[in-house]
């Protein structure tokens, strides 16, 4: 594949030479998505790197020739020298002597990819963040394509264990990391509570069920029942509890938040980055009140997202929007009665449902992190706290 004429000029425009608005326009464009394109595609080799665990092996073993990273991976050595000279052309990984002939040029890792380009806790790896949900949006390209058509819905399944682990994944360090924090700083009398116990955590629409396990650690005297109606994932949740040892003071089950039979007993009720993507919200959002204590809340950790729809919009705007278009819309269309709310939750949305759910009380809070804010539910009324939404 080659690029176009547009990206030194249409019909080799002399450089220099003025441009209408219009032109100006065109080639900005081009040249735009020319990159983005570009970005992808390499996306896609890091993916390729990850699932094949070519950057793993890179940094486990040490500099290699191809042949040998072939090796160490069980590959074809074809590919895998292909896959290596592009990652070095691409300034990811590095060779020691481009000048040597193939057979004998090594390559490595430089200093600190290894941290973005493997699988860790680590807040600056991005295999969960931005290589493995790749995968899950290829498999689902057919179907987003149908679902455009038709208006329906894409179920877990379609999207597979790259979107699963990838999603799961993505917010692990922030939990593992900030979430104790979070509470102790915006919500200290229920970080209290569950410092003292005992107490008694629900978490809802747990994922892989790295946030019940970093409340599981950060709070001893706690207990938490996790829930999931992805049933894979919850497998992979008691997995990853027992590796973290807190397997005995959490519970992960394939249920929904209504399944739950201990109404009125929990301390704390969490939805963390989900209910934008469950299809009934606001019956979410009711149950969730029927699981709190007399002094229970609901915390929602929500898309950061702006007040009111802009255009054209920052970075962070436009990652929250191509999430929703590629799978958090048509996951919140699946199922009978779904509404479709979509990762670009605003704040007044999030008022709207835990209104209608019969919470008096909505606290928004900014956090010390780009992608996120967080959310208290009360079911009694409050007056507008001054860093919530209400109070600005």
């Amino acid at each position: 594949m080659t690029a176009g004429a547009g990206l030194t000029g249409p019909g080799g425009t002399v450089p220099g030479t003025p441009l209408d608005p219009a032109e100006a326009a065109a080639q900005s464009l081009s040249v735009r998505l020319f990159s983005g394109m570009l970005a992808t595609q390499e996306s896609f080799i890091a993916y390729l790197g990850v699932k094949l665990g070519l950057y793993q092996a890179l940094h486990a073993g040490g500099p290699a020739t191809a042949r040998q990273l072939a090796d160490r991976a069980g590959l074809a050595v074809r590919y895998v020298r292909e896959w290596l000279e592009h990652q070095a052309a691409a300034g990811l990984v590095a060779v020691d002597d481009p000048d040597l002939p193939w057979q004998l040029r090594r390559y490595r890792l430089p200093p600190g990819h290894e941290r973005v380009l493997t699988t860790s806790a680590d807040p600056v790896s991005m295999v969960w963040t931005a290589v493995l949900p790749l995968g899950g949006v290829a498999a689902a390209l057919p179907s987003l394509l149908a679902a455009f058509r038709t208006g329906e819905g894409i179920g877990a399944d379609v999207f597979g264990d790259d979107w699963r682990q990838g999603h799961g994944g993505a917010n692990r360090s922030i939990y593992a990391g900030r979430l104790a924090g979070w509470l102790a700083r915006h919500v200290p009398d229920l970080h209290e509570r569950l410092s003292r116990g005992p107490a008694f955590i629900a978490d809802i629409g747990c994922g892989e069920g790295w946030a019940s396990i970093a409340l599981a650690q950060a709070y001893p005297a706690a207990r938490v029942t996790a829930v999931d109606l992805d049933e894979p994932a919850v497998v992979q949740a008691r997995r990853h509890a027992e590796e973290a040892g807190v397997s005995g003071r959490t519970r992960f089950l394939a249920a929904d938040a209504r399944s739950l039979a201990e109404a009125g007993q929990y301390d704390l009720v969490c939805v963390f980055d989900a209910l934008h993507e469950m299809g009934r919200p606001v019956q979410v959002l009711r149950a969730c009140r029927a699981l709190c204590g007399p002094d229970g809340a609901v915390l929602l950790l929500e898309s950061q997202v702006a007040e009111r729809f802009t255009a054209p919009a920052g970075e962070i705007e436009r990652f929250q929007y191509a999430t929703s278009v590629l799978h958090c819309l048509p996951a919140g269309l699946a199922g009978d009665g779904a509404v479709g709310t979509g990762t670009v939750m605003r704040p007044e949305v999030v008022r709207s449902y835990a209104r209608r759910a019969g919470f008096g009380a909505v606290r928004g809070y900014e956090l010390d992190d780009r992608l996120h804010r967080l959310y208290r539910l009360d079911g009694e009324p409050a007056g507008p706290q001054p860093d919530s939404p209400a109070g600005r």
